[in-house]
């Protein structure tokens, strides 16, 4: 199994990046983890709404060149589908088991997802309809990705 963490912006701070390594270790036992990183697009002081679509298109079109046609993407949405920790234990499983063994998970800048990334997407998923800083939403995905595959195996860590 191949996981990759596609997100935009680069994760500076020292008690995030210690969380994500840890996470990205401890599922390492379990699936081939990759993370990959694209360039966030300054923000001009006032930003008019078309401004903002603009930096989310850049942003889209640098995701995008880093997807491979093989994969099975997830976007991580406010309006994508709420799971549970099995709920998504269930999900990664019915992939592997119908032969998508290469997921990507998309996490998005400040200002959300552009259009072509969304279109690209196989499944959206919401972690709540809050809104997280993506170097916090990266520790939390990957903390629910290691806690599937323990649920997957029955191994003793979701209670």
């Amino acid at each position: 199994m191949n996981i990759t963490i596609l997100t935009v912006g680069k994760i500076k701070e020292k008690f995030f990046r210690q969380a994500i390594d840890e996470y990205a270790k401890r599922l390492s036992g379990y699936a081939k983890v990759e993370q990959i990183e694209v360039k966030d697009e300054k923000e001009p002081n006032n930003a008019s709404p078309k401004d903002l679509e603009l930096i989310k298109e850049k942003e889209g079109q640098a995701i995008l060149a880093k997807i491979k046609a093989q994969q099975y993407v997830i976007t991580l949405e406010v309006n994508g589908e709420a799971l549970t920790s099995v709920g998504l234990s269930q999900k990664i499983e019915t992939l592997m088991n119908r032969g998508s063994s290469d997921i990507v998970f998309v996490i998005g800048g400040s200002n959300g997802l552009g259009q072509a990334v969304k279109q690209r997407s196989n499944y959206e998923l919401s972690f709540s309809n809050m809104t997280y800083p993506h170097q916090l939403m990266k520790v939390i995905l990957l903390e629910q990705i290691y806690r599937a595959f323990k649920i997957m195996k029955g191994e003793s860590y979701h209670k």
